[in-house]
């Protein structure tokens, strides 16, 4: 494989790593309410979950969506109704104070249990099985050495990890949660509306 080529999966996997979804609300509500230690491993978390849709993608679920189309008209609905739950669901509890308190079984989770959550949080997540199992494919060679596919894992889990890092980080801080908890309810009805836009845009395509 040539530069260009794991250039150009870089900057589309990145692109879809920044993209606002499920798991990187995931990774700001975390550390906001956990600190960024726990959103930390969650995010090495959502890289491996990203690295599991990949490898499907690589290795048979475009060749099933060719064989069933029907079954990728199903998850893109799925997904669909997916975000537009959660949409509805931060919407309509904007307005309530967010308690920084943990429920129990957050408080004892451990970091491989936050890993865990990441891993679970992905695989729930239709974002990245379509996009896997659409766009990212288009920017495969026809013929891709044995090698490359470490490379390009590689590639997917650092763009997921880091960028959902930098996040945890960012929500982490003191002035930003403050300011976070100033804005709760302006913040989440944006929020519901980036994930309400993303689950009609995904029933529409």
């Amino acid at each position: 494989m040539s530069f260009a080529a794991f250039f150009g999966i870089y900057m589309i996997s990145l692109a879809a790593a920044i993209s606002p979804g499920p798991a990187v609300l995931l990774a700001a509500r975390t550390s906001l309410r956990e600190g960024f230690a726990r959103g930390a491993w969650l995010a090495v978390g959502i890289g491996l979950g990203a690295c599991i849709w990949a490898v499907a993608a690589m290795f048979g679920l475009a060749i099933l969506f060719r064989i069933a189309p029907t079954l990728l008209v199903a998850l893109k609905v799925a997904g669909a109704g997916y975000l537009l739950y959660l949409a509805y669901k931060m919407w309509r509890h904007s307005a309530e104070p967010m308690s920084m308190d943990l429920p129990e079984d957050d408080a004892k989770r451990s970091a491989l249990g936050q890993v865990w959550r990441g891993i679970a949080a992905q695989l729930a997540n239709p974002k990245p099985a379509v996009f896997f199992g659409t766009v990212f494919l288009t920017f495969l060679p026809p013929v891709v050495p044995f090698w490359a596919y470490g490379v390009i894992l590689g590639i997917i889990f650092f763009n997921d990890t880091v960028w959902n890092v930098l996040v945890a980080r960012i929500f982490s801080l003191d002035r930003t949660r403050a300011a976070y908890l100033g804005l709760k309810t302006l913040i989440d009805r944006i929020f519901g509306g980036l994930l309400g836009l993303m689950g009609l845009k995904l029933a529409l395509t």
